[in-house]
């Protein structure tokens, strides 16, 4: 750990931020198996919510992958690295007023309970999302045929087939895609930041 520095709070307040944007900074954060309809779910909510004029970004597992986590694999130790980095990200643009639309696997949930943890220390909301749908469904649709690798052994540490999924218990949002459309999971997260004051109707 670093030594010899310290923190420098800024001169602009929570409020202050909040009062200009027209909104409170949260993190939606979307967990749930490869192929469940995360990055589809952010993108499709991401594009709402900017239409609406609301200041708001995505962080994509994938492509958070190709800059900040380049350097990280897909065992256990990585995969919490993975997650402790974005969940360190996600706060600062929340902290900036963003509306912060994260879509990573995140399969443990001590990880996903450590960026939790981040955004509470710093008393900023942080909204998990379960995006949810059985095994069989997901690997049905397997747009990048990862499943199908991963049963011929040629994936190792495949979430949900080699590697564990721990599911949330009490996330603040569960949706289910085989049941749920991409429009309606939008609108379902979209009523939530509403009701609870994170972004003016």
């Amino acid at each position: 750990m670093a030594t010899n520095i310290s923190f420098h709070p800024g001169s602009v307040t929570g409020e202050e931020r909040k009062e200009l944007l027209g909104q409170k900074g949260a993190t939606v954060w979307l967990t749930g198996l490869s192929a469940s309809g995360k990055s589809t779910i952010a993108c499709a909510l991401e594009q709402h919510l900017l239409h609406s004029k609301k200041f708001t970004y995505r962080l994509d597992g994938d492509n958070v992958r190709f800059g900040l986590n380049k350097d990280l694999g897909f065992d256990e130790k990585s995969r919490n690295e993975n997650i402790r980095r974005i969940g360190e990200v996600s706060k600062l643009f929340t902290d900036a007023g963003c509306i912060t639309v994260t879509a990573f696997i995140s399969p443990y949930r001590a990880d996903r309970d450590l960026a939790r943890d981040l955004h509470k220390q710093s008393s900023l909301p942080f909204i998990e999302v379960f995006v949810d749908a059985p095994l069989e469904v997901v690997e049905a649709r397997d747009p990048k045929g990862l499943y199908k690798k991963a049963r011929a052994g040629e994936i190792k540490e495949f979430t949900g087939i080699s590697a564990p999924y721990e599911a949330p218990s009490s996330p603040e949002i569960h949706i289910k895609t085989d049941q749920v459309s991409v429009a309606n999971a939008v609108q379902i997260i979209t009523d939530y930041l509403v009701a609870n004051n994170y972004i003016l109707p």
